[in-house]
């Protein structure tokens, strides 16, 4: 079981889109100094009685959590938290909200948008004052009222079989797109291993390439693209991203044949030194360690690197929020709910196990992410949209159908780059920038 891949800021409307007909009840409308009264009030009351947690970890519900709900009980006597884990989470509890029955707390559907959040959950505070103790505020903020928390960040770099890299030579992280290239061309030079797996069939891990966006650019790359007719001209950070895709895969640095990779099976082909890397969120890096020892292997011959993206001389690794967890506007026992998010969010040690950054900024870090402190990674924390502009970069990417949050554009650069489409890298990003400022020319008359 996976956890959800990181959604960055420019998710398609398309894919976010939800049709509900709950109304906003009294006290959970949109303006902010009254909604966090309301909020102040709710939470009023004793800590006692029983709570339902809804949750999308099938695997955790028999040991972690049933773990986390025995020391929660300790802790408040008189308590008790049932879980429901739910296995097609997203879609099961989207329509679950058309009604009350939703449980005290839940992680939020990514169908959910912001303007939403009112009418299903309770706000917990602003972000102003939230922002002072956790990261990721803005990640379910609305009118400067905070609805959900996160449950864990997630750190953008990619996995890698630390073995093979020594095997290669290769012990530090390359600083460059360049001696990236060169490092991967030295593991297929010097080991039996596939220097990089795509997983192209599945699809959504190429999303996750977009998540490096600001790695160069900083925490306003969103504004930085919306404002820009060609952003994947030669040096920009959008043709950096995917110029290293397209380059990896032109070089024959990928497996022989990307419609056949397999999500479950790289999880072993990494974790046993049969491919050398894969991008993704540090979320992914303790499932691949969970695969080396199962196959007799290590835990330690897996490493999570930064991205070969630096400024000023410094690596920069992007940052943000996993699934986000709220308290339902319709609970019956919001004491306790609050007590038990709190709890979780400050003692658990729910993003330790997951490889993840604690929401709380207190939080001590996971053990995948210390080398980042050895190297020096500044992690960075993306801006949200300025305020009237929050649905442009959808906007843009709806009118000139690039997904970038989502495969199929990068399905089809991997196609171009492997020879089995027409085009080459030129082509390929010219027709980008022609779409992309079409679009934004569109938007802009609308």
């Amino acid at each position: 079981m996976t956890t959800r891949r990181i959604l960055a800021a420019g998710v398609t409307a398309a894919a976010v889109a939800l049709t509900l007909t709950a109304c906003v009840g009294g006290g959970g409308g949109a303006s902010g100094g009254d909604d966090t009264k309301a909020a102040t009030d709710a939470f009023q009351g004793d800590v006692k009685g029983t709570i339902t947690v809804l949750t999308n970890r099938t695997d955790l519900v028999k040991t972690t959590l049933a773990d986390y709900a025995k020391q929660f009980e300790a802790k408040y006597p008189g308590t008790t938290v049932k879980f429901e884990a739910i296995t097609n989470y997203e879609d099961d509890v989207t329509i679950r909200l058309n009604s009350h029955n939703y449980g005290d707390v839940l992680l939020v559907p990514n169908k959910v948008t912001k303007d939403q959040l009112p009418q299903f959950f309770e706000p917990l505070g602003t972000v102003d004052e939230l922002g002072k103790t956790y990261r990721f505020i803005n990640a379910q903020a609305y009118n400067d009222n905070v609805y959900a928390l996160s449950t864990f960040g997630t750190a953008q770099g990619y996995v890698l079989n630390a073995k093979v890299w020594k095997d290669a030579g290769i012990t530090a992280p390359p600083k460059t797109t360049d001696e990236l290239l060169q490092d991967l061309q030295a593991i297929k030079d010097k080991t039996k291993a596939t220097p990089y797996y795509t997983n192209y069939a599945d699809g959504w891990p190429l999303s996750n390439w977009q998540n490096n966006a600001g790695a160069i650019n900083g925490p306003d790359a969103t504004k930085i693209r919306d404002a820009d007719d060609s952003p994947w001209d030669s040096g920009k950070e959008q043709y950096q991203i995917d110029g290293l895709l397209y380059d990896i895969v032109h070089q024959k640095l990928s497996e022989a044949d990307p419609t056949t990779t397999n999500w479950e099976e790289s999880k072993n082909l990494l974790g046993t030194g049969k491919i050398a890397m894969m991008q993704l969120g540090s979320w992914a890096a303790p499932q691949m360690q969970d695969a080396a020892v199962k196959s007799g292997a290590s835990k330690d011959d897996i490493a999570f690197w930064p991205m070969p993206f630096q400024k000023d001389g410094k690596f920069q690794s992007i940052i943000g929020s996993d699934y986000t967890v709220g308290i339902s506007k319709y609970s019956k026992n919001k004491a306790t709910a609050k007590a038990w998010l709190d709890w979780f969010e400050n003692e658990s040690g729910f993003a330790q196990l997951n490889g993840g950054i604690p929401a709380n900024k207190d939080g001590a870090m996971p053990d995948i992410l210390k080398p980042f402190q050895d190297f020096g990674v500044d992690l960075v924390e993306l801006n949200p949209a300025p305020k009237g502009q929050e649905t442009l970069d959808t906007d843009i990417q709806n009118a000139s159908q690039i997904d970038l949050q989502g495969p199929n554009y990068r399905k089809q650069m991997i196609d171009v780059a492997r020879g089995a489409a027409k085009g080459d890298k030129d082509s390929f990003f010219a027709d980008l920038n022609k779409r992309w400022a079409a679009a934004r020319a569109q938007v802009a008359t609308q």
